[in-house]
């Protein structure tokens, strides 16, 4: 290698180290530039921070509007739910009476269809309109008796029932029926069937039922009477009574004809007595555990002794008489098979007033008594030797019952 070699080889050396150098210092100061700007980022966090707090109050701001109005289509909503709430109940409310009384108009015209089947008396103005329309009557009077009562009918007889022309005149002229009501003996034909048909043949006053009588089942009576009725007078009222009570049929009416307006009626006088559970007392009832805790009492229902009910009930009776079910106590029972139902108990304490002295200070009042009874007896006590005293004490009078506005 010569001399000249050596020199450029030296020199090119030289000059590669002061570019080394260069790029080295460049980097430096590059470095540091850098570096810099990355210490001043702190500052722009902070600045970011005390933005972002008073966009947190503004954001505050601008939730307490929101929560503040939210509040208010909260309230604005919950009137409104509360509002469709309670026209939804009132609506349920309407629907509930509606279904009611259609299935009360459906027994009525059940019970219409089968009376004109089965040859139900029909109106003696055949010439006029449809033949096969029955004739209406106001009320439908069922006097509840047994068969050992004989002296009981004939004390009721010769007091507050009407006999012979007279009868037939109420029924033509007043719309009222009046009938004793009785089933059949355990054997049918016998001796006590015999015995009544003949006094029927005397009288013509009986409503004989397809039920086998006994005390213990006065509640399937009932049913078979309401029914039984229904299908033979298109009445607006079917009454039961029993025989040993004093009753004053004008005021009856007159009492009636007071609700001619309200459908599906009950009028009684209405009590709430208590579930005897205890065997061997009077009105013990088998099936006291249905009414809850021993000791309670049972729902409101119309005393036995005399009670009314209007036609809609009568064929709601009729139509259902097979799934009614049956208390010991048939004025419990009557009161059940009303207790779903849109009924109106109509409570009238002149339906139970009591024997002499209270009945007779009642009419000289001017507020006649409808029925009379005591409570003890849970009707007239010794009614056959004192019915005819109460009826000349406390009756009404019989140009009162002609003069009744039905």
């Amino acid at each position: 290698m010569t001399f000249k070699n050596r020199v450029e080889g030296t020199s090119r050396s030289v000059a590669s180290q002061k570019w080394t150098l260069f790029l080295c210092i460049s980097s430096f100061c590059a470095g540091m530039f850098f570096t810099a700007r990355m210490w001043t980022i702190p500052e722009a966090k902070g600045g970011i921070t005390r933005t972002t707090g008073v966009e947190a109050e503004r954001l505050n701001l601008v939730s307490e509007g929101c929560n503040t109005k939210f509040q208010k289509d909260v309230k604005l909503v919950s009137k409104d739910v509360f509002g469709e709430v309670s026209k939804t109940h009132n609506a349920l409310q309407t629907l509930d009476k509606t279904i009611s009384s259609l299935e009360m108009e459906l027994a009525a015209a059940k019970s219409a269809q089968e009376s004109i089947l089965s040859g139900a008396p029909i109106s003696g103005d055949s010439g006029k309109g449809d033949s096969t329309k029955k004739r209406k009557y106001f009320m439908v009077v069922g006097i509840n008796t047994a068969f050992s009562s004989r002296k009981r009918r004939d004390s009721v007889r010769a007091t507050w029932m009407p006999q012979g022309e007279k009868r037939k005149k109420l029924e033509e002229e007043k719309g009222i029926i009046m009938r004793f009501v009785i089933g059949h003996g355990a054997t049918l034909g016998g001796i006590l069937d015999r015995a009544i048909e003949a006094e029927d043949r005397n009288h013509g006053d009986f409503l004989r039922l397809d039920h086998v009588e006994g005390y213990l089942e006065l509640s399937a009576k009932t049913k078979t009477y309401f029914a039984t009725a229904v299908k033979l007078w298109d009445a607006e009222y079917y009454v039961k009574v029993d025989d040993d009570v004093h009753v004053n049929i004008g005021t009856l009416a007159e009492t009636l004809t007071r609700h001619r307006k309200k459908s599906r009626v009950y009028i009684g006088c209405m009590k709430s007595g208590p579930v005897l559970a205890q065997k061997g007392v009077r009105y013990h009832e088998p099936e006291y555990w249905k009414f809850g805790e021993t000791g309670n009492k049972y729902f409101r229902h119309a005393t036995g002794q005399i009670y009314a009910i209007s036609k809609d009930l009568a064929s709601y009776i009729s139509v259902n008489q097979h799934v009614l079910h049956k208390y010991a106590n048939e004025d419990v029972s009557l009161g059940a098979w009303f207790i779903g139902l849109d009924v109106q108990h109509i409570d009238d304490r002149r339906l139970c007033c009591g024997t002499p002295p209270d009945c007779e200070w009642k009419a000289q009042a001017g507020n006649v008594c409808v029925a009379s009874f005591d409570w003890t007896c849970s009707g007239i006590c010794r009614s056959v030797d004192r019915l005819k005293e109460v009826h000349k004490r406390c009756g009404e009078g019989e140009k009162a019952l002609w003069k009744a506005a039905i």
